[in-house]
């Protein structure tokens, strides 16, 4: 590729313009994302921005946020241009970016392929108690998948370091389903799993779930499942290269105590936010995780 203006070789070798619209994406989610990736190299992070602008876009659809009139049909024309990305082919500036981050950090294309997969099981009719095993494909391609294009962007793509990603992206995944029930049910959805449902009583239309007596006890099993999968995450992280997990560790560290405080809260009121405290133990922990 040739281009009128290129970044400085600390970055990937894109057009300034290219990297600017990614980055653009990015901030404009509102997301602490960006931030949280600045301590990355400069090549790094502007591979990480691309990979997040994807992720964005394919979000707004499945969410309806992206001004489609058909969202399946828009999500499978991300498949073809998936496929397109490996073939070479950039049909805009987002797709010049990936390209170049595709063949510098040897990213999967079954990877980006799952991320899809896993929006377009949000697109149309909404999830409401699915089963374990559909539950789980869920949390792997919303969360683990898009784990497994960062581990090798941060700089370790290892067998540990999808270990990492399998892990760490269902603890996340989790802890949000379990943060989100009430937010979810307003918008007709309810991720818990409907063998939990049925042991515990609850039942499986999401605004009858919210307030249902056995509700608490569902979700500290899912909080369980997630502490475990948080601590699977570390065990593997220790036989990584641990410069490339720096971002992993802080994600990790950033989410425990999300998980604390709804723990500490309880399901008996989903709607109300949880107090998520960070005193300075926290901090000082957060920042030993990063260095």
């Amino acid at each position: 590729m040739v281009f009128s203006r290129m970044r400085a070789s600390s970055g990937l070798p894109c057009a300034q313009a290219d990297l600017d619209h990614v980055e653009k994406i990015v901030t404009a989610s509102g997301t602490s994302f960006a931030r949280g990736m600045r301590i990355l190299p400069s090549d790094r992070r502007d591979a990480m921005f691309a990979v997040y602008a994807f992720c964005r876009q394919v979000d707004d659809i499945a969410d309806g946020d992206a001004g489609v009139a058909d969202p399946m049909a828009a999500l499978q024309d991300w498949h073809r241009r998936i496929d397109r990305l490996y073939e070479g082919e950039a049909s805009d500036a987002l797709d010049r970016v990936l390209i170049v981050a595709i063949h510098r950090y040897q990213l999967q294309a079954s990877d980006f392929h799952d991320v899809i997969d896993g929006m377009a099981m949000d697109c149309g009719a909404p999830v409401v108690a699915p089963d374990e095993a559909t539950l789980d494909l869920y949390c792997d391609r919303v969360a683990s998948a898009v784990g497994r294009l960062s581990v090798c962007v941060f700089g370790d793509s290892s067998e540990n370091a999808r270990r990492v990603a399998y892990h760490l992206g269902r603890a996340l995944q989790l802890t949000n389903i379990l943060r989100d029930i009430s937010e979810d049910a307003n918008r007709g959805r309810l991720y818990l799993p409907t063998e939990l449902l049925t042991r515990f009583d609850v039942p499986k239309t999401p605004q009858d779930a919210l307030y249902a007596h056995g509700l608490d006890r569902v979700a500290r099993i899912l909080a369980r499942r997630a502490r475990d999968h948080f601590r699977e995450a570390a065990s593997a992280m220790r036989s990584c290269d641990r410069t490339a997990m720096r971002p992993a560790r802080m994600m990790a560290a950033s989410y425990a105590p999300i998980l604390a405080a709804l723990e500490k809260r309880g399901w008996k009121t989903p709607e109300i936010a949880p107090k998520v405290f960070k005193p300075w133990r926290q901090l000082r922990t957060l920042a030993a995780y990063v260095k």
